[in-house]
This record gives structure tokens, sequence and C-alpha cells, in this order.
């Protein structure tokens, strides 16, 4: 009994290690955007008209629920525009997953109105004549798309997107611009990343490696924005022409993922 007391009692004590800032991030002010036990700061799906059980706060993390009523990022309740943002990240096996930041809109997409047709033409006609309605949809599938810029975290040897192309790799600035080193440790291991956007400029991290820098007005940006999103040219126009300032999500991909020691600092 005694033994297993003392067990509990460590755990509790390493599970309250995370989540929290160090002295030198409080002087350097950071935030935490997770606090370990609730969802503040988030937009709780659950919470939301036309509740979704897609989030659930686990052991310290923040942790996808594989099948929800729909497929849903988590965001934060409030826009940034410069910051430097510190998080970990965890894949199960096969696992998609990203960071989505700078968000310039929220698009809800009920796929049974559009049968027939690929995604982006599916978002085409949403974005621009929205016909579905998250309040009353009981239909097979749907989900709550994110526009915006996102950095890619995928389990590159096992999930299809992996043997893909670079740009959609882990580190990539997705579909855009590929990362330039692969510093991922192996799945079912914890990573610490670091996104870094001030102005147009961004910088992705994982485990203290650089993996990619550049600006988010690169050609490449422009060219896959255009080759992508030819038949959804609102979404195509809104990340051509991005407000410098956005929302952050954690993104739901249908697989099993981990968050945790979220932590931000506004960049002025």
């Amino acid at each position: 009994m005694r033994h297993a007391v003392l067990l509990g009692f460590a755990t509790l004590l390493a599970t309250a290690a995370e989540n929290t800032l160090t002295p030198e991030e409080k002087r350097e002010g950071y935030a935490l955007l997770f606090d370990g036990t609730t969802m503040n700061g988030w937009k709780d799906p659950s919470k939301k008209e036309g509740p979704n059980e897609a989030w659930v706060v686990e052991n310290g993390t923040l942790k996808t629920l594989v099948k929800p009523k729909f497929s849903e990022d988590l965001i934060s309740a409030k826009d940034y525009g410069d910051f430097d943002l510190k998080f970990d990240w965890k894949l199960s096996p096969g696992a998609n997953t990203g960071l989505k930041y700078r968000i310039q809109r929220e698009i809800f997409l009920d796929e049974s109105k559009y049968s027939g047709l690929k995604f982006e033409e599916m978002m085409g006609r949403e974005s621009s004549h929205p016909q579905s309605d998250r309040k009353t949809f009981t239909g097979k599938k749907a989900q709550l798309y994110t526009v915006g810029f996102e950095f890619q975290l995928l389990d590159n040897e096992r999930h299809p997107d992996g043997r893909r192309d670079a740009s959609h790799r882990t580190g990539a600035l997705y579909s855009f611009i590929p990362a330039d080193k692969d510093a991922a440790k192996p799945v079912g291991e914890w990573n610490g990343s670091r996104l870094v956007v001030k102005g147009e400029h961004f910088e992705h991290w994982v485990n203290g490696v650089k993996v990619l820098e550049g600006s988010l007005k690169d050609p490449r940006v422009r060219q896959g924005a255009d080759e992508r999103w030819a038949s959804a040219p609102v979404i195509r126009d809104l990340l051509v022409n991005a407000k410098p300032h956005g929302p952050i999500a954690l993104q739901h991909h249908g697989d099993e993922v981990w968050f945790r020691n979220i932590r931000l600092r506004e960049l002025k």
C-alpha cells in the first residue's frame, strides 16, 4: 500500500513538473497557453453550438479523441501577431497533425452537401457560398477546417504524406516549403518544438534544431496556393494576402496525438 501511494505521488510530481514556466521563461515574458488541467484559453469543441467531443485533457496533455462526430482543430481563444512559441508533441504510429498559425478563417464543411467533388472543390464552394451548418449536422463526415499556415508534424515513415514529397514531412511549412533537416525523435517519444513568427518571417525548430526558416511571402507559398486552391479562390486569396495576425490551432487529423508545455511570448 505504501509503495502504491509513493508511486502515485511520484507520478503526480512528474505531471506537475510539466506545463509550468521556468524562472527564465517568466523573466522573458512567456505565458502558459495550457495549464495542464483545463482548456482555458482554447475554444473547447464540446462547449460550442453543435458540440463535438474532439479533444480531451488527459494526464497533463491536450489529446485528440480519434472518433469524434467530426474532425476539429483546437483553436486558441486569442489572436496573435508576432510571437515566439514553444510546445511539446507526441505522435501515435502513422499519425498526422500540425500546429497551425496566422489562421485567417474557420470553415465548417459538411461533405454530404458536395458528393463527388474533391476536397479542394468542396472547400471552394463552401467558402464562397456556405451550405453547411454545424448546429444541425447529422451526417457521416464533416470537419472544421482552419485556413492558415501549418508547421507539419508527421510520422514520416508510416504516413502516406511522408512518401508524397518533402513539403509534407515533419518541420515543413505544409505543402509549401520543405524542412532542411529531419530532427524528430522516434514515434512515441516526446519532441520539443519552437515556432517564431515575426512579420512575414518564420522559423520552425524541432528538438533544438532549426529545421526551416523563411518567409510567408516566399514565391513557393504563392505557387503552392495557386496550384492547390485554384478551385477555391477565396482560400487562395486568404493565404496569399494573409493578415499579420490570427489564432493558433492544434490540428485534429483523425489520429491520436498529444500536446503539452505550450508557452508563448508575444514579440513587440
